[in-house]
């Protein structure tokens, strides 16, 4: 669906985007990460044709972007950040106006209209300006016009930066309702978000790609399994013999002390051990109180870090 071949951006003598591949699959869900500054907006920039690449190739739908760019650009609905809408035009006199700069068939024109702002649910406030909107409707109207022309493909900007808790839930799912019938690739710095709509995540960095894979695999790969997180009751401060006790530990570490006098501490093994059984087994021996143990579980946010924090060494 999209292919990206050793693709460069230059700006004078300052490299923006660096030699980056990637492929997408048709019906692919795929975040863009990175840190400000990171090359992402550039890399959506020319994905959809508004800049061109200054070396390599981008193919969208087999269309070369830059050879064929009506054809590989009718492929592509483009929400930008910052909801730049006509901010005198009601939501359906904005709708149809793109549908108009898309060339939709005219006999059809009404009816995809409507279409289009029934699936963004935007029906009750179709009739007024879009200026009187609320972020968030304001934000489903930008997706109206990324959706007309019935496009394959959805690149979407920062869809629920602004938005409040609600919000941010409705576009959402949303997004995953359209992750059914089209491919996505959207950017966010909510990465509890990528987590939970998107299948494949790209990890930009510096202009250069620090990482493609599942958010799962990613999470797995820093995810540190022979280390826990056990909240005690501990008045005679037992704990500090505990490494003699248990061979297999390769520190203990203070984390926090809570107001009812409980600590927890994070204890990581040697090698790949896993700890739990024997900890509740000798701290009941030693009569220390358990109150909570559990495996210490990474993030996505956990694996960008690592990625970027490695790439900047």
């Amino acid at each position: 669906m999209i292919e990206v071949k050793n693709v460069t951006k230059k700006y004078g003598k300052a490299v923006a985007v660096d030699n980056i591949s990637f492929n997408i699959k048709e019906g692919e869900i795929v975040g863009l990460l990175g840190p400000n500054g990171a090359g992402k907006s550039t890399t959506m920039n020319m994905l959809t044709g508004f800049i061109e690449q200054t070396e390599g190739e981008i193919l969208i739908n087999g269309y070369d972007i830059l050879k064929k760019p009506k054809k590989a650009k009718k492929e592509i609905g483009y929400m930008p950040e910052g909801v730049p809408l006509y901010t005198d035009l009601t939501v359906k006199e904005f709708v149809t106006y793109m549908a108009e700069i898309k060339k939709v068939n005219k006999k059809e024109k009404k009816q995809k209209v409507q279409e289009i702002i029934e699936k963004t649910g935007l029906k009750e406030v179709q009739n007024k300006l879009t200026k009187n909107l609320s972020r968030g409707y304001k934000q489903r109207v930008s997706m109206a016009g990324a959706l007309v022309g019935e496009p394959k493909i959805l690149i979407l900007d920062e869809p629920t930066v602004g938005l409040d808790p609600k919000q941010i839930t409705e576009i959402r799912n949303l997004i995953k309702e359209l992750g059914k019938t089209h491919t996505i690739i959207l950017s966010s710095h909510i990465l509890s978000e990528v987590s939970q709509i998107c299948n494949k995540v790209i990890i930009i960095n510096k202009g250069k790609i620090v990482a493609i894979d599942t958010p799962e695999k990613l999470e797995n790969k820093v995810t540190n399994n022979n280390s826990v997180y056990v909240t005690i009751e501990d008045p005679e401060n037992k704990i500090r013999n505990i490494k003699e006790k248990i061979k297999d530990i390769k520190e203990i570490k203070l984390i926090k002390e809570n107001e009812d006098g409980s600590k927890q501490y994070m204890i990581e093994a040697e090698g790949k051990v896993d700890l739990r059984k024997t900890i509740f087994n000798q701290f009941a021996k030693e009569n220390i109180t358990i109150f909570e143990l559990k495996k210490i579980d990474s993030t996505l946010e956990d694996a960008f870090m690592k990625l970027i924090e490695g790439g900047e060494k």
